[in-house]
């Protein structure tokens, strides 16, 4: 049985992915908490100042304090002020959005990044989520420095989500997965097309120090009309300058924690 501690995460992590909120009922049911437990988890939460109810007997919605607190750790880290400048002229040359997800234990998080596009389509969707390993430039640019077993582990974890939560293109078992992976080495980097969400194309580069884990992924999305192949041909040179360059700066930060690669990694 989880503890008192284990269910209140998984209720916060449950109304990080729900903006408008939920009902106590229908997270009680989707969560298979027992109605009143979930009531009196909610209650602490609340007081806490972690979760609140938007009227009422209405929805529970989380409130801005736990994104503060991660706020507030990346600024001290110093991060967000190291990679902003490369992130800014990557999108400044790529015209296109651009962002930098960091490798935490076993997840991918997006944490700072920039809109190059000034009109038109603009790809632009939330930050602080964990990244989607199976189907996502990203979950792909980290996957492709791992040793086989181990990706296959954490796609395995993770799980390839339900059909509404990936594209038309996206690989939805492991042998894809594998012939993708080997494609995004041979090129120094991943890219897709419609594989995250239709419409949509994405491109990315590992940031990894020589003879050490990757510490995050640098990333390049912008609509698949404008975002096409021959255009993310054309932009590899700087994605993967950009990835050298944080590789180089990321030493300057306690964020980016550097474990040695472990045999049949990709270095």
């Amino acid at each position: 049985m989880a503890s008192t501690l284990e269910r209140s995460l998984i209720i916060l992590e449950y109304l990080a992915s729900r903006r408008r909120g939920q009902t106590l009922s229908s997270m009680a049911e989707e969560l298979e908490l027992p109605l009143s437990a979930c009531h009196r988890l909610l209650g602490d939460l609340a007081r806490c100042g972690y979760v609140r109810q938007t009227r009422g007997h209405g929805e529970y919605t989380l409130t801005i304090k736990l994104a503060a607190l991660g706020l507030s750790y990346l600024s001290g880290s110093g991060i967000v002020e190291m990679a902003q400048p490369i992130i800014d002229r990557l999108a400044a040359a790529s015209g296109e959005l651009v962002r930098l997800a960091i490798v935490d234990g076993d997840r991918l998080t997006f944490v700072a990044k920039a809109q190059g596009a000034r009109f038109g389509l603009r790809y632009d969707p939330d930050m602080g989520i964990d990244v989607r390993l199976s189907c996502s430039a990203a979950g792909h640019a980290w996957l492709m420095t791992l040793p086989e077993e181990r990706a296959l582990e954490l796609i395995v974890r993770q799980g390839f989500g339900d059909p509404q939560e990936y594209g038309p293109r996206a690989p939805t078992g492991w042998k894809a997965v594998v012939e993708i992976l080997e494609q995004a080495r041979a090129r120094g980097l991943s890219r897709m097309q419609e594989m995250y969400e239709i419409g949509m194309s994405a491109m990315a580069a590992p940031v990894q120090r020589r003879g050490e884990l990757a510490t995050g992924v640098i990333t390049i999305a912008g609509p698949a009309i404008r975002l096409t192949q021959e255009r993310m041909d054309m932009l590899g040179a700087d994605l993967l300058a950009a990835s050298a360059e944080l590789a180089h700066a990321s030493a300057a930060s306690p964020i980016f924690i550097r474990h040695p690669a472990p045999p049949g990694a990709q270095k």
